[in-house]
């Protein structure tokens, strides 16, 4: 249960900061957005704010927001159609009311001749019951359509993705990825802040119960003056000294409570890679405070993001395996090992997820933000949009090979972890 919530929890973060970040710079642009959606499928929690719908969907595998412009308008008005108009209280049109209209008895039907719901704002017809009298409604920028009792607002052009400069649009786009590395960054400092960052001081941190350091008589906060009759200064000093010994007996001179103790220790022998290190059970000294925590978010952040990145360059050089990708069902696996871990670990696993969300999503693929950002910048080269039948096309086929891949990568999973 605590792996199901804590996946929730990450899943949940990553998606909605995210999405969040498209949000913010979409409406700052006067953009209409329809809805906000974390997950995809079936709706599983809906509530409506202002001019968005909030959605949370079954299938936990990315999310959207929905901006006009980049769909298809989902009601057209043609002539012929007869439609009921509610009005507001400056005489415009405010519900244009489709179907079921002998539930609305103050409405005005009309058959339409004409209408533009993008730039004109109006509609123009003949009221029903009168014969030759050609009329004409304008129509508020925040009118509706009502179908089936369900209220869609119209997007005039001017809230619609396409109007916006190619600026505007740019950084709509690239929020979503911003705001992921911001994420870990803030992740990053509250472990900082919560757990303390490292110092490099000689001083002793946190013993471990099994340790040679606890056994042999070292205490946290215990000052090494020296090590074998050599003189060190630094936290680095005491690691290189207690590594390059592993089962020989070493002699510590500390200070503890302004006095000096010599006490001996046998760091116990480690394998890492094809070296054998000594190890005596102490964790490196830390400290909790602003500076440092934010030293500490800004350097383990750009060090995840380069980790990430040469791993993605494996992917040109040719050494790729299906096995270096994971899907919902392997960052599930991974989720439930970390969780056994300690809540900082988890919390450091969040700030590598929303790192490497950040760093997918900027890949210059169809379907993805950077996809779209390569777009822009041709936009930006050739002083004119791409065509938006064949970028829309584009798109399109980019998302399906993804949720192939997406397939594909998450039987890989379930064969390698419970096959």
């Amino acid at each position: 249960m605590e792996t199901v919530i804590a996946f929730i929890i990450i899943f949940g973060a990553l998606v909605f900061f995210h999405e969040w970040g498209h949000l913010v710079l979409a409406k700052r642009a006067g953009i209409l957005c329809r809805e906000f959606a974390i997950g995809m499928g079936p709706k599983v929690f809906t509530f409506r704010k202002n001019e968005t719908l909030y959605t949370i969907r079954l299938l936990p595998i990315g999310g959207y927001v929905r901006m006009a412009g980049e769909d298809p308008e989902m009601v057209e008005i043609k002539p012929g159609h007869n439609i009921g108009l509610l009005f507001n209280k400056d005489g415009k049109v405010d519900k244009i009311v489709l179907n079921n209209k002998d539930k609305y008895p103050d409405l005005k039907v009309v058959e339409v001749e004409d209408a533009d719901l993008e730039h004109g704002l109006f509609i123009t017809g003949y009221e029903d019951g009168e014969d030759e009298v050609l009329k004409r409604y304008e129509v508020s920028e925040t009118a509706f359509f009502v179908m089936d009792g369900q209220e869609t607002q119209i997007a005039p052009y001017n809230r619609q993705f396409a109007s916006k400069t190619l600026m505007q649009r740019t950084l709509a786009i690239a929020a979503g990825p911003a705001m992921n590395f911001v994420l870990a960054f803030i992740i990053l400092i509250v472990i900082g802040l919560l757990q303390g960052t490292p110092v490099d001081k000689p001083i002793l941190g946190k013993l471990t119960e099994d340790g040679a350091a606890l056994q042999a008589g070292l205490h946290e906060g215990d000052i090494v003056r020296e090590i074998d009759n050599e003189q060190v200064s630094t936290w680095n000093d005491i690691v290189n000294i207690i590594r390059a010994n592993p089962e020989e007996e070493i002699g510590f001179v500390v200070e503890r409570n302004g006095n000096l103790h010599e006490i001996s220790v046998t760091p116990k022998a480690q394998q890492l890679e094809d070296e054998t290190i000594g190890v005596i059970g102490v964790y490196g000294p830390v400290e909790k405070s602003v500076l440092p925590s934010l030293k500490y978010g800004v350097l383990e952040t750009f060090m995840w993001t380069k980790e990430i990145l040469l791993g993605l360059g494996k992917l040109i050089t040719g050494q790729f395996s299906i096995d270096m990708l994971s899907g919902p069902v392997g960052i599930y696996v991974s989720t439930d090992t970390v969780v056994q871990s300690g809540i900082f670990y988890v919390m450091k696993w969040a700030a590598i997820l929303s790192i490497n969300l950040g760093i997918v999503n900027l890949l210059p693929l169809p379907a993805l933000d950077g996809g779209r950002l390569v777009f822009f910048a041709l936009e930006a080269v050739r002083g004119k949009p791409i065509d938006k039948q064949k970028e829309g096309m584009v798109h399109f086929i980019g998302f399906a090979l993804l949720m192939l891949l997406m397939l594909v990568v998450t039987w890989n999973d379930i064969q390698r972890f419970f096959l």
